[in-house]
């Protein structure tokens, strides 16, 4: 058992460190403000390989472990929430290729990510269809050699801005459940993709959430991914690759949240003395430090235990669950430590509140870990 970065993932930190102190953090409250998309972030984080980096060498991606990925993901995390999710949706729009495309959707898709600055979504969400992603409508049919798409996504990240979506849908009637979903990579230009409302977010607001509208979009068994009716346990496992990510993205805003909290709390005086003094602050700021300290480790198991080949790795819920939950508790602490500075927006711990609810909401709710690991334990015997 060590825990000791290797050179290499050092200077992964360290890259990760220096381009959000230096880019991200110095704009971050504006692109919040105004909603920003922050485009030429983007480019100079692909430049630096920031964006991609689970794309396997063999198409161009530097093919780092999920391990690699949430060190960086921390860092660009404590700079800005919306911009690491934006940043890092690239992955889990290729994960469900790295995990069952074919040498030819890989070679095409993902070797364009690493070509040039462009951008991939996932989409799976629906309007009806969130937590409960087997109650998807989307349908594809099939007519001889083709597959004809008809359906609405929802909150899909960087909808607006990506080149090809990897697309959940069903051949079945939605009484099937799980059974008939299948998973297709679709190109952006193909005829009836366009792309509906931009959602107004309460935070991550520089990462962009839109729909996604597919209407009589005509596919062939080239954009299948994965078997036909597989689709359900594509997703699933995207889910559990992907879900150390939103540890990562906890623990940067708790890192950040903490590192606030304790300044302030050093200047910050009343009734004579600073506020750092007073017991009830001190311990508000011990609960911060050992929630992002549990939120670490759990994050490096997850990520550790799918570099072992457990990609169904159950770590991966319990760090997302409680690193969400743990966020949104650290985040609203460093709000009350500022008092009624926390509660505007002259200082970043009122967007770190913001920014951590979401972590409780997407890729699986709170509600929906829970579910996954009570079902895991009970089918221990």
């Amino acid at each position: 058992m060590d825990f000791a970065l290797n050179d290499d993932q050092q200077r992964l930190v360290e890259t990760a460190r220096k381009f959000t102190r230096e880019k991200i953090i110095p704009v971050a409250g504006k692109l919040d403000e105004h909603g920003t998309f922050p485009t030429e972030i983007f480019e100079q984080a692909w430049e630096l390989g920031l964006m991609n980096v689970e794309v396997p060498q063999e198409y161009g991606g530097l093919g780092l472990s999920t391990v690699d990925h949430v060190l960086m993901a921390e860092e660009v995390n404590y700079g800005c929430a919306g911009i690491g999710t934006s940043m890092f949706g690239n992955n889990l729009g290729a994960m469900p290729l790295i995990l069952a495309g074919t040498e030819w959707q890989n070679k095409k898709y993902l070797g364009s990510l690493t070509e040039k600055p462009i951008f991939a979504a996932y989409a799976c969400s629906e309007p009806d269809a969130g937590s409960d992603v087997a109650g998807m409508k989307t349908t594809v049919r099939k007519t001889g050699d083709e597959y004809v798409m008809n359906g609405v996504k929802r909150w899909i990240t960087n909808a607006r801005y990506a080149s090809w979506f990897t697309v959940f849908a069903r051949s079945g009637d939605v009484k099937d459940r799980h059974k008939g979903i299948s998973c297709f990579v679709v190109d952006r230009d193909a005829p009836g993709v366009s792309i509906g409302k931009k959602e107004d977010k309460m935070g991550q607001r520089a990462s962009d959430t839109s729909d996604v509208i597919f209407e009589d979009v005509k596919l062939t068994k080239a954009n299948l991914v994965g078997e036909e009716g597989q689709g359900f346990k594509v997703a699933m496992k995207t889910f559990d690759r992907s879900r150390p990510w939103i540890a990562a993205g906890a623990c940067g805003i708790m890192r950040r949240a903490l590192d606030e909290s304790r300044r302030y709390a050093l200047e910050r005086k009343a009734f004579g003395q600073p506020i750092a003094q007073f017991q009830a602050v001190q311990f508000m700021l011990a609960e911060m430090a050992m929630k992002y300290e549990a939120t670490r480790l759990l994050m490096l198991k997850a990520s550790w235990s799918i570099g072992q080949g457990k990609l169904d790795a159950i770590e991966s819920s319990y760090a997302k669950a409680f690193g969400a939950d743990s966020a949104m508790e650290v985040a609203t602490d460093a709000v009350q430590i500022f008092g009624g500075y926390g509660y505007t927006k002259e200082y970043p711990v009122e967007k770190l509140m913001r920014d951590a609810k979401l972590l409780q909401i997407y890729e699986g709710t709170s509600q929906i870990q829970r579910m996954v690991i009570a079902r895991n334990l009970l089918a221990q015997g």
